[in-house]
C-alpha cells in the first residue's frame, strides 16, 4: 500500500462541497439551539425562573446534547470502518435534521408543562447522537482524499461548513428579529429558524450522491490482512491506540471549551450582565446576535487560513501557537465586552472567532487524521474529539453560566478558559508532527515521519 490513492479533481471537489454542507447542517443545528438557549427558550420552556437561570437550565440542555455525541460517535465509527465513512455522513445528515426540525415543532411550558423541556432534551440527545460522527468522518474522509500538500486547506473545509452553519443560523435568527416584534419572535418566530432544518438537509442529502468514498479506505477494504485487523475498529482502537486517543482528546479540550464559549455564552453574557453605557438597559439581545453573525464570517475565513498555514509550516507549531494565544486572550475578550460598547465588543467577537472559535479546529481536521493510524482512523479521531467536547463545549456555557451567577463577575470564566487552553498546549508538546504523512501506515504517528507521503510521490 502507497500513500498516493487520490481522487481526480473533480471528485475531490465534489466530496469537499458534501463535507462542507453536511457540516454547515450540523453546526446550524447546534448553533440555532444555542442562540435559542439565550434568546427564547428561557422563557418558552423555563418561564418561572430568571434570566440568568433559565439559560442555565437552557444551557443544561445544550450540554444533553453532547453527552450523546461520544455515543453517537462510538456507534457510527464503528460501520464507518468497516462500510465506510460517506455511508455514515449520509445516516447521519437525516437523524440531525430532522431533530432540528422537530425542536421547531415543540409546545413550550404554558401547554404541557413539564413534557416540553423533557421532550426539548431528548431531541437535543437525538441531534447529539447523530453528530457524534459527522465532524470526525467529514475530516477523515477529506483528509484521506486531498491531494498531497493540500490536507490542511482541504480538511478545513468541515469548519468552514461549520463556521457557514452559524452564519446561517443567526442570520436567519437575526432577520427574523428585525422583522418580527418582540413577543411575536418569542411566541412562534423562533420556530422558523429551526424549520429552515429541513431545506439544507435535502440540499446536503443531493450533492452527497455523488460523493466518492475515500480512495484509502478503498484501498484498505482490497487489503484482506488490514481488514481482518479492523473488524472491531472500538477494540482494535482502544487497545492500540488509548494513549494517542487520551492525547488527542486533551490537544480538543481547550479549543472545544472556548470555541462554544464563544459562540454561544458570549450572548448570554452581554445580555443578562453587561450594561449599555449610560443607561440602565442591558445590552439588546438583537445587537450581540448581529455581532456574532459578522463573528461567523470571520471564522470561516480563520479556519482555511489557518489551515493553510499548517501545510506550509506544520501542524504542530501552528496548533501551539493557537492554543498558547487562547491563554491570554479570554481576559481581553471579557474586558472588551464588559464595556457595552458596540465596537469594543465587535472587536472581542473578532478576536474571538479568529482564534477560539475557528482557530486551532481549522488545523486539527487534517492534524487529528494524520496522528491515527489506517485501521482505527476514523474511530480514534471521533473518540478523542467527542469524549474532550463532553468536558469541554458540552459543559463551558453551563459552567460559564454558573460561574457568573455566582461570582457576578467575568474573571471566574476567563480563568477556567484559560486553564483548558493551558492543558491543550501542554499536550500538544508532546504531539509529533504530521505534515503529509503517510495514511496508509498501520501505526499511529511518530517523529520523523513528515513528509513520508511527499516523499513516496517522487
Amino acid at each position: 500500500m502507497t500513500s498516493t490513492v487520490e481522487l481526480d479533481a473533480r471528485a475531490e471537489r465534489r466530496t469537499v462541497i458534501a463535507c462542507g454542507l453536511e457540516t454547515m447542517l450540523e453546526q446550524f443545528n447546534f448553533a440555532v439551539y444555542g442562540l435559542a438557549a439565550a434568546l427564547v427558550f428561557p422563557s418558552v420552556f423555563f418561564p418561572e425562573s430568571s434570566p440568568l437561570a433559565g439559560a442555565l437550565m437552557a444551557f443544561a440542555g445544550y450540554a444533553v446534547g453532547f453527552l450523546a455525541r461520544p455515543v453517537g460517535g462510538i456507534f457510527f465509527s464503528h460501520f464507518g470502518e468497516r462500510h465506510g465513512r460517506k455511508w455514515i455522513l449520509v445516516t447521519t445528515l437525516f437523524l440531525m435534521g430532522g431533530a432540528t426540525f422537530l425542536i421547531g415543532c415543540l409546545p413550550g411550558h404554558q401547554t404541557i408543562g413539564l413534557f416540553a423541556p423533557i421532550l426539548l432534551f431528548t431531541l437535543r440527545l437525538a441531534q447529539g447522537f447523530g453528530a457524534g460522527a459527522e465532524q470526525a468522518g467529514g475530516a477523515t474522509l477529506l483528509t484521506e482524499s486531498a491531494h498531497i500538500g493540500k490536507r490542511g486547506r482541504r480538511s478545513s473545509v468541515v469548519m468552514i461548513g461549520a463556521a457557514a452553519g452559524t452564519v446561517v443560523g443567526t442570520l436567519f435568527f437575526a432577520v427574523v428579529q428585525w422583522l418580527m416584534p418582540k413577543q411575536v419572535f418569542i411566541d412562534w418566530g423562533w420556530r422558523l429558524v429551526f424549520w429552515l432544518s429541513i431545506l439544507i438537509t435535502l440540499a446536503a442529502w443531493i450533492i452527497r450522491q455523488k460523493m466518492s468514498e475515500s480512495p484509502v479506505f478503498q484501498e484498505m477494504q482490497k487489503n484482506t490482512e488490514v481488514n481482518k485487523a479492523a473488524a472491531a475498529p472500538l477494540e482494535t482502537a482502544v487497545k492500540s491506540g488509548w494513549k494517542r486517543i487520551l492525547l488527542v482528546a486533551a490537544m480538543n479540550w481547550g479549543p472545544n471549551t472556548q470555541s462554544y464559549t464563544v459562540q454561544t455564552f458570549f450572548v448570554t453574557f452581554v445580555t443578562a450582565h453587561v450594561m449599555i453605557p449610560g443607561t440602565t438597559d442591558f445590552v439588546d439581545k438583537s445587537t450581540i446576535t448581529d455581532i456574532q453573525l459578522v463573528g461567523a464570517l470571520v471564522g470561516m475565513v480563520s479556519t482555511y487560513f489557518w489551515g493553510r498555514m499548517s501545510d506550509c509550516f506544520g501542524r504542530k507549531p501552528m496548533y501551539i501557537l493557537i492554543a498558547a494565544a487562547g491563554i491570554v486572550l479570554p481576559f481581553v475578550y471579557f474586558t472588551a465586552l464588559s464595556t457595552g460598547t458596540v465596537l469594543l465588543m465587535g472587536f472581542a467577537v473578532f478576536l474571538g472567532y479568529w482564534f477560539a472559535a475557528y482557530g486551532n479546529v481549522g488545523v486539527q481536521m487534517a492534524y487529528f487524521p494524520e496522528l491515527f493510524e489506517t485501521r482505527y482512523r476514523y474511530t480514534g479521531v471521533t473518540i478523542a474529539r467527542e469524549l474532550s467536547s463532553v468536558l469541554g463545549g458540552g459543559i463551558a456555557p453551563m459552567i460559564s453560566s454558573a460561574l457568573l451567577l455566582t461570582f457576578d463577575m467575568w474573571w471566574p470564566v476567563a480563568v477556567y478558559m484559560a486553564f483548558t487552553m493551558l492543558c491543550t498546549t501542554i499536550a500538544s508538546l508532546f504531539a509529533p508532527e504530521t505534515l503529509d504523512r503517510d495514511l496508509t501506515l498501520l501505526h499511529d504517528a511518530v517523529n520523523g515521519e513528515a513528509h513520508t507521503a511527499k516523499g513516496a510521490l517522487h
